[in-house]
């Protein structure tokens, strides 16, 4: 939503854009987190405003189909539609992964794939501001899938999901060709064995497989607008830096691997490969619950999570944030969760206890959310951002010849500035501040008071960002005459 243009006589200007930015490179940062689903809005206000203070700018939530479904529910219609209201309210995008419960539900049949391509586009034709879906989750895992495999071992999820995934594209296109389609959304970690006790794929195998069942289909349009992936380390105690060079798995840091797999996959075809846009859809690191909160959580923590403390957490965030801000197809990446999971044997990744409490960790994630989007949070080779004004309005002649002297503004991205006051013949500089400040921040300079000869003067602004900058930005407010 764009606030009104507000227009002044003589040296007042007012210029406003939307309040959030994405970074220079464009990565969009959030959380899974479907406690923002709600059956009003008023609720839905409520927690995606609490959502947002954490620094979060997009949420991802989930909407499941089962068979025989060919729309979602009044009920969960009324949902999206107030989780979609509030995000827009609060600059929040949304983002809707459509999936089935798990593999017994895998829609394999004809009908049972016309009716999930139903449900996804019926979402979009009900909540119009829904303007990304996410198509299934992990089809690489038997847990969300099968087969994996065909009897005699040779590979069948990739080829299945495919199909699904390019039905489901063209329904929803055809109601709304703007909508972001997201397909894949696979698991970081896959066996690759039919034998095996837990038959499933690693990414590296399911998005060739993809490749291969894209050329052999000869389809002629694409099957999605962004590739969505989680990139878990192997275990919570794992930094994010630590990449997979001789397996098969694919975390934060195995970028290239990734975009080389892409490429190989689907360059030369209708389907973008090697430019795919790629979401890091999910990406969690569990804490160690303290004594004092124990008794809200059930169950027991397994073996292979090996949580760390909540410090750890800060800093695998921040460097996960910092790799995912320099990576050039990577278009966001979420957290999961926001809130911690009450079992033990699921999740504790939120940066808020189950009951909604902050742990020490969420000050420092909240930091790196906003220095990621205001592009901050890593020097990127190659990445200039320029620094724009999303609000600007220069100190009135009025004010001037009272000997007052102010400028106020807010900067689309993190920004350092420097606010003058010059003669408008001389250019000479007769009063200054400078300063820094924070994406959406805003900056009500003072250059202090003083009675100046009579002449004519002007305000400038200069902008530079603090760590990828671009060529300055330089404002010239109309010239004034004193007295």
């Amino acid at each position: 939503m764009r606030l009104p243009l507000l227009t002044a006589f003589g040296a007042a200007v007012a210029l406003f854009a939307p309040g959030l930015a994405t970074a220079g490179p464009g990565l969009v940062v959030g959380a899974v987190e479907d406690d923002v689903r709600a059956s009003t809005l008023v609720e839905a206000e409520a927690r995606m405003t609490a959502f947002r203070l954490s620094g979060f700018r997009a949420v991802r939530i989930t909407s499941y189909w089962t068979p025989g479904l060919e729309q979602p529910t009044d009920e969960e219609l009324r949902v999206l539609e107030n989780v979609s209201d509030a995000a827009q309210r609060n600059g929040v995008r949304l983002y809707v992964t459509v999936m089935h419960p798990g593999s017994r539900t895998t829609p394999l049949t004809a009908q049972a794939r016309a009716h999930f391509a139903s449900y996804a586009s019926a979402i979009v034709r009900a909540a119009r501001s829904v303007e990304h879906v996410i198509i299934g989750n992990e089809p690489n895992l038997n847990r969300f899938w099968l087969p994996q495999f065909e009897l005699d071992g040779s590979s069948a999820a990739p080829a299945a999901y495919l199909t699904l995934l390019a039905q489901t594209y063209d329904a929803i296109k055809s109601v709304s060709p703007s909508v972001t389609v997201y397909g894949g959304a696979v698991s970081p970690r896959g066996t690759d064995r039919p034998d095996g006790t837990r038959p499933t794929h690693s990414p590296t195998t399911f998005i060739q497989g993809l490749g291969t069942a894209y050329r052999a289909s000869g389809r002629t349009t694409p099957v999605m607008d962004a590739l969505a992936i989680h990139v878990y380390a192997d275990n919570s105690s794992v930094a994010p830096t630590v990449a997979h060079p001789l397996n098969t798995s694919i975390g934060v840091a195995d970028y290239d691997k990734l975009a080389s797999l892409l490429a190989e996959a689907f360059d030369g075809t209708a389907q973008r490969g090697s430019t795919l846009p790629i979401l890091y859809g999910e990406y969690g690191v569990e804490t160690d619950i303290p004594a004092s909160k124990a008794a809200l959580y059930t169950g027991t923590e397994p073996t292979t999570t090996k949580p760390v403390s909540e410090a750890v957490q800060a800093s695998y965030y921040r460097q996960a944030l910092s790799l995912a801000f320099c990576q050039p197809n990577v278009v966001g990446m979420l957290l999961f969760l926001s809130r911690d999971e009450r079992a033990r044997a699921t999740w504790q990744s939120g940066i808020h206890y189950v009951d909604g409490t902050p742990k020490s960790s969420k000050r420092a994630v909240t930091g790196a959310l906003d220095r990621t989007t205001g592009g901050s949070i890593a020097r990127c080779p190659g990445v200039q951002l320029p620094v724009r004004t999303s609000y600007l309005k220069f100190g009135a002649r009025s004010a001037a010849k009272r000997g007052v002297f102010r400028t106020s503004f807010r900067c689309d991205l993190d920004c350092r500035y420097w606010v003058r006051l010059e003669n408008a013949d001389t250019r000479a500089t007769r009063l200054a501040t400078r300063g820094s400040a924070m994406i959406g921040e805003l900056v009500q300079s003072d250059l202090g008071k003083r009675r100046l000869k009579p002449g004519r003067y002007r305000y400038t602004l200069r902008l530079v960002h603090p760590v990828n900058p671009a060529a300055p930005t330089v404002r010239t407010g109309p010239s004034f005459r004193l007295p």
